[in-house]
């Protein structure tokens, strides 16, 4: 049961620009804003992918490689 990256396309705001074949898989994502929205509830979905679009910013443009826990520490620093 392997999971594949795939090209994903939300036809809402910068949800778009965060997901592609080099960044993260679609159950990762998901994982990762469910994460997210329970240690942040007063934040909106759009200023999380905001959060995690500047954590891909400083991190060389890929989040890739990065360990979910990692994503989640430096995306709370910003939100």
């Amino acid at each position: 049961n392997t999971l594949q990256k795939t090209s994903v396309s939300f036809s809402t705001n910068s949800f778009d620009a965060f997901i592609s074949s080099d960044t993260l898989n679609m159950s990762s994502f998901v994982k990762l804003m469910k994460k997210l929205q329970e240690i942040h509830p007063e934040a909106s979905s759009d200023k999380i992918v905001d959060a995690l679009m500047e954590v891909r910013k400083n991190n060389k443009g890929i989040l890739s490689g990065l360990p979910i826990s990692s994503i989640v520490e430096r995306t709370s620093l910003i939100l």
